[in-house]
């Protein structure tokens, strides 16, 4: 019996744009299931590897696997619904909850919605109410609702607490661990090392475009380990 692959891997990745290096033989692996943290000084390339799990970009040199098939070999709309990604400041773009849990899935039930929110911590607001009155921290976990509607095995999340307030930080991440709690592989770039370093089981560090650590968050130095 074979091991599991991860859920990504990246071998000898490398990334430009114009004349500027922005990661430079990046190797690592995303293990499948739990939350990874993607951390490391600003600048480092973050953001730009998470868009190249799902092919917002494809790397100058080098491979990006998902479950042990070259991402180039999988139809991008298939693969961006296997890869959920939500942005550092998720953009609502329907009138409701409801409609914008229907915007990538048109055909969803009223229970398969209300699941969804049930999930997210949202179960207390009606699924018809307008999302422009909606708080940050709520919008962020509609936005997680939204990706899970299509079903993903990864969700990919750039910088989820950085517009938030303590306490809707505290929430989004318990939220984050109960996606790993029930099997889903969760990606996150974040400068909030101290939360992060709660809810991650695994750690990459960036600096410079470069790997420079990667294991298990408790011996990770960037995120206080040993």
């Amino acid at each position: 019996m074979t091991d599991t692959p991860p859920a990504f891997r990246l071998l000898d990745v490398s990334l430009s744009r114009g004349s500027a290096r922005i990661l430079t033989q990046v190797t690592a692996a995303v293990p499948a299931g739990g939350v990874t943290a993607l951390v490391g000084p600003s600048g480092s390339g973050k953001s730009s590897l998470l868009r190249l799990l799902n092919r917002f970009d494809d790397p100058d040199s080098g491979h990006v696997f998902v479950a042990g098939t070259d991402v180039r070999d999988v139809d991008v709309l298939e693969l961006r619904r296997r890869v959920g990604l939500v942005a550092q400041r998720p953009v609502l773009l329907a009138p409701t909850i409801a409609a914008e849990l229907r915007v990538g899935h048109p055909d969803l039930t009223s229970d398969e919605i209300g699941a969804l929110l049930r999930r997210v911590g949202l179960d207390h607001l009606d699924a018809e109410r307008t999302t422009a009155g909606l708080s940050g921290g709520e919008a962020q976990r509609l936005a997680f609702a939204r990706a899970l509607a299509l079903q993903p095995e990864v969700l990919l999340l750039d910088e989820p607490t950085s517009a938030l307030d303590s306490t809707a930080a505290d929430t989004v991440l318990e939220v984050v661990s109960s996606f790993a709690a029930s099997g889903l592989t969760v990606l996150v770039v974040s400068h909030d090392l101290a939360r992060l370093a709660d809810v991650a089981a695994h750690a990459i560090v960036l600096e410079g475009g470069r790997v420079v650590d990667e294991g298990p968050t408790d011996t990770v130095k960037y995120l206080g380990g040993n």
